[in-house]
């Protein structure tokens, strides 16, 4: 079976599946490099508004392959890092449907997504440790700013694996959706649908101020931060359209009664 990104879109929402399910999907150095690119490809089209990120059934990602990782040195891990980068660093919306086990860098390709949404079967572990491997990737970063110091000390130090009931109670997964891989990613999409609805250029800079609002501790740093990005929208002819009919269906429901 061959290892490969597979890619679908749906509604303005580019779904990118890694697929290999034999080896559990583990990131290979080629698969680390196709999610990258299919992450980049995703950004340049203007149809797609947001990305969901899955992973073939049973696993959603088993980490990164161990083969690689006994031969990686500094550039070799950067790029194992690469695919689950990409996604961290995405300026679209991005939602990560874990239908199986999401193990080392497999969290972090989890963690890398802005909303985790987890099926019945989802596993949430860092197992690091028990490889007798420094956690990488920034993953330490990731977890504490999604769970707190607590949970992701749990996880990281003491090995705790967070199964998808326990994962949304601490907050690492949104909810968890009943029913089969199909099933998760369709509400995965389904969820997508207020940024595939929305102009893509607003999306983008909701997106942007919403990364640099979570950095400042100052109320009115973020009414500067929103404040010019919030001008442009309201200079759009998509503003105005959607304003219009806003008004004429007002108007519409007040003539109807």
């Amino acid at each position: 079976m061959t290892a490969e990104i597979q890619v679908a879109h749906d509604s303005n929402v580019a779904i990118i599946t890694v697929h290999d399910p034999e080896r559990r999907n583990a990131l290979t150095l080629p698969l680390s490099a196709d999610l990258a690119a299919a992450i980049a490809d995703a950004e340049r089209d203007e149809s797609v508004h947001a990305v969901v990120v899955t992973g073939t059934p049973p696993a959603f990602c088993a980490g990164a392959d161990l083969s690689a990782l006994g031969e990686a040195k500094d550039e070799g891990l950067r790029a194992i890092y690469a695919g689950f980068l990409a996604v961290a660093n995405c300026t679209l919306p991005t939602i990560a449907a874990v239908g199986g086990a999401a193990v080392g860098a497999g969290l972090n390709l989890a963690l890398a997504a802005d909303v985790r949404l987890a099926g019945p079967s989802a596993r949430f572990d860092a197992r690091f440790l028990k490889l007798g491997l420094h956690p990488g990737g920034g993953m330490t970063w990731m977890l504490q700013r999604i769970v707190g110091p607590q949970t992701a000390t749990a996880m990281t130090l003491f090995g705790e694996i967070l199964d998808a009931e326990a994962a949304t109670a601490r907050g690492l997964a949104h909810r968890v959706i009943d029913g089969d891989h199909d099933a998760l990613v369709a509400a995965s999409v389904e969820l997508a649908q207020g940024a595939a609805k929305a102009p893509r250029g607003l999306v983008l800079d909701t997106k942007q101020s919403m990364r640099t609002t979570h950095t400042l501790t100052e109320h009115a740093d973020a009414v500067d931060t929103e404040i010019v990005p919030q001008v442009r929208s309201i200079e759009s002819p998509e503003f105005a359209e959607r304003l219009a009919a806003m008004k004429a269906k007002i108007s519409g429901e007040k003539t109807s009664k």
